[in-house]
């Protein structure tokens, strides 16, 4: 039997949260580390609170990050179907707009319920996990790991640690250990997105469609939050996530919040062709929201250095989004659990 592994996980979205939950089922002693404040990462719910126009507090959410995923890989499409039964994931369909794009994918969709990061909170249950802590470096002594948080430590003793966030972030904590992963890391292409998250009035917005994918112009998908499943529906409300597309993302992707609010608010106004009353609105600006799937993909599913105890997962590795993320956690949780801790 082998001996049972001490494993650190930077980065809690899917592929981290895949790979921990893999990994912790194996039998091995998991840690999770994460900056934000809680599990998700890009399958991500912002909860935004508000005052209306007569004073009242109001808690909106908006599923921000990705959208939806489809499931086509057995391994994947098994999980998915278990995840269904469990009432942690749920079947979308959505009502496309007229000349909307088709989704990118075919087959059912889903997402999950009762917020996207309920997905990865659900993977990391029972498992040791520290939020808001930015690891910053990783030093390597006597043959254990110890992971670096400013100018102090966050943790240590690991026999391995795995790297599971974008790949430029990644760099940065490879370049010491492993220079040709750094290098290639950094050179693999993420695209940017801003992102329109607002509160209307209802009764002057469309209801024969609830998703629209722009065939041109500044913005890619147009969503009602409150018609996907299991989501909060407020009378007299409609809740919108409006992701703008790649290339306007990487345009203005140093322009002044405000600006891009403004801007994404009028060319939702055009798309529309009617005039929109405002209640709330904000932005959020994902620098590495997606990986450029015509030049990220690798010819391996992850990376692993046994010598070292050191891995790197994530979607880039596949350019498919959350199923190849959570295929590229699994694949290195299997690659891991093969080390016999030499």
């Amino acid at each position: 039997m082998r001996p049972a592994l001490k494993v650190a996980v930077v980065g809690a979205g899917i592929a981290g949260a895949s790979c921990a939950h893999a990994l912790s089922h194996s039998g091995h002693a998991v840690q999770v580390f994460d900056k934000s404040r809680g599990a998700g990462g890009r399958m991500a719910t912002r909860r935004a609170e508000w005052v209306d126009r007569q004073g009242r507090s109001q808690l909106s959410r908006f599923d921000h990050g990705a959208p939806c995923f489809t499931a086509h890989e057995p391994s994947f499409q098994q999980f998915v179907s278990d995840a269904v039964g469990q009432a942690w994931l749920a079947p979308w369909q959505p009502r496309l707009a007229p000349q909307s794009l088709p989704l990118p994918h075919d087959g059912p969709h889903y997402l999950a319920t009762p917020d996207m990061p309920a997905l990865c909170r659900q993977l990391l249950d029972g498992i040791d996990a520290h939020w808001s802590c930015s690891v910053s470096g990783l030093r390597r002594e006597q043959g254990l790991w110890l992971l670096e948080q400013g100018q102090g430590v966050a943790a240590e003793g690991f026999d391995a640690v795995v790297l599971a966030m974008p790949p430029i972030q990644a760099a940065a904590l490879l370049e010491q250990h492993q220079m040709d992963w750094a290098a290639r890391a950094a050179a693999i292409p993420m695209q940017p997105c801003w992102t329109l998250m607002g509160v209307t009035k209802a009764s002057a917005l469309p209801h024969a469609w609830d998703l629209a994918r722009p065939a041109s112009g500044a913005l890619a998908w147009i969503m009602r939050n409150d018609a996907r499943p299991a989501r909060d529906v407020v009378p007299g409300q409609a809740h919108w996530v409006v992701h703008a597309s790649a290339h306007w993302s990487s345009s203005h992707l140093e322009q002044d919040a405000a600006q891009v609010q403004s801007d994404l608010q009028a060319a939702l106004v055009d798309h529309l062709g009617e005039p929109i009353d405002w209640l709330y609105a904000t932005v959020h600006r994902w620098r590495y929201a997606m990986p450029d799937r015509s030049a990220s993909a690798q010819a391996e599913p992850c990376w692993w250095d046994a010598a070292q105890g050191l891995g790197v997962c994530g979607d880039f590795f596949t350019g498919s989004g959350v199923e190849g993320a959570w295929l590229s956690g699994r694949s290195l949780a299997s690659v891991v659990a093969l080390n016999d801790g030499q």
